[in-house]
């Protein structure tokens, strides 16, 4: 079977499996709004997937929740036991996803203490075993990683990765000691362009960190001849973001309050309609200051939607806030 990836514009733009943020209902809105060329599922244990009770097993699936719209679809998965990403894979296989992404670049230390995500850098042994059982399922895998753990390693641990021949490399170009303090250093992804040349790989190269706009991932691509962007946190608020990849001119001043307030109205019934028996209504919170921000008055409106503890009572409030807007003068 063809992979995805190889059908892809060149370059392409993907958004980025964040934690708690680009769950099943924020994917719909965002594929209903712009959708990107790929989408990732939060990332989920792979060892949860295999080892929890069917009870708990509720919860960690609800994250491999997809809409057909969302396609190419890639589910995330984590662990450092080849065994379990084997079944892990295979499960995403069967439920239908397009493509597997093993996480190898996540700095939290309770992950990393698991020797998973950025932990794998210092075992590029296990990181490559961990690529071929993923691959026994027979969907495309990539992997998102980081440039090194305490200091950059990209030119011994990309060698590393691309010797497995899978068919993308996410580089956040940070290592794992810098989290998210620093400037990404987007120069790493041209030299993994560089390295990933010499090597003969046709593994695509995806460069990712402190991407603004689509007009900062072009730029990013021409600087680095990287293949495509992953983009993240400016998704938030926003998932309006991939459509300027089809219209240049779009501009995300242009995006009037009535709109925000919309499209957050959507964003809480797709929760409801999708996540409401799993997820806790608290969840929502942490995307109200992205939508409700940028006008008089709203952070008022904001402080009131905070108080709010259920999807109803916030479509209420939003539902006069709107009202508002359309009556003024």
């Amino acid at each position: 079977m063809p992979s995805f990836w190889n059908t892809l514009p060149k370059p392409f733009f993907a958004l980025a499996p964040m934690e708690d943020v680009t769950d099943a209902a924020f994917r719909a809105l965002i594929a209903r709004y712009g959708k990107p060329d790929v989408m990732f599922t939060e990332f989920t244990s792979a060892d949860g997937l295999v080892l929890a009770p069917p009870s708990a097993q509720k919860l960690l699936r609800k994250k491999f929740i997809y809409s057909e719209g969302e396609r190419p679809i890639v589910a995330q998965i984590f662990s450092a036991v080849p065994e379990h990403i084997e079944k892990a894979s295979a499960l995403a296989a069967r439920l239908g996803f397009d493509g597997v992404d093993i996480n190898m670049g996540c700095p939290v230390a309770e992950v990393v203490r698991q020797n998973c995500g950025a932990a794998l850098i210092k075992d590029p042994v296990l990181a490559r075993e961990l690529i071929r059982a993923a691959k026994k399922c027979g969907l495309p895998v990539s992997v998102k990683t980081r440039i090194g753990y305490d200091r950059d390693e990209l030119d011994s641990w990309l060698p590393e990765l691309l010797a497995e021949e899978f068919e993308a490399i996410i580089i956040h170009a940070r290592t794992r000691k810098e989290m998210s303090d620093v400037p990404a250093h987007w120069d790493a992804v041209a030299r993994a362009v560089t390295i990933r040349n010499a090597a003969g790989s046709n593994t695509l190269i995806v460069g990712n960190g402190d991407i603004k706009d689509i007009g900062d991932a072009r730029e990013k691509v021409a600087a680095t001849k990287c293949d495509g962007v992953m983009l993240g946190r400016a998704i938030y608020g926003n998932p309006w973001l991939f459509a300027e990849a089809n219209n240049p001119e779009r501009s995300r001043r242009a995006i009037t309050p009535q709109q925000k307030i919309t499209a957050l109205q959507e964003h809480l019934q797709l929760f409801d309609e999708l996540l409401s028996h799993t997820t806790n209504y608290a969840t929502m919170k942490k995307h109200f200051k992205a939508y409700i921000s940028g006008w008089d008055g709203a952070k008022e409106a904001r402080i009131q939607l905070m108080a709010t503890e259920s999807v109803a009572e916030a479509l209420a409030l939003l539902q006069r806030l709107h009202a508002t807007f359309s009556t003024s003068p």
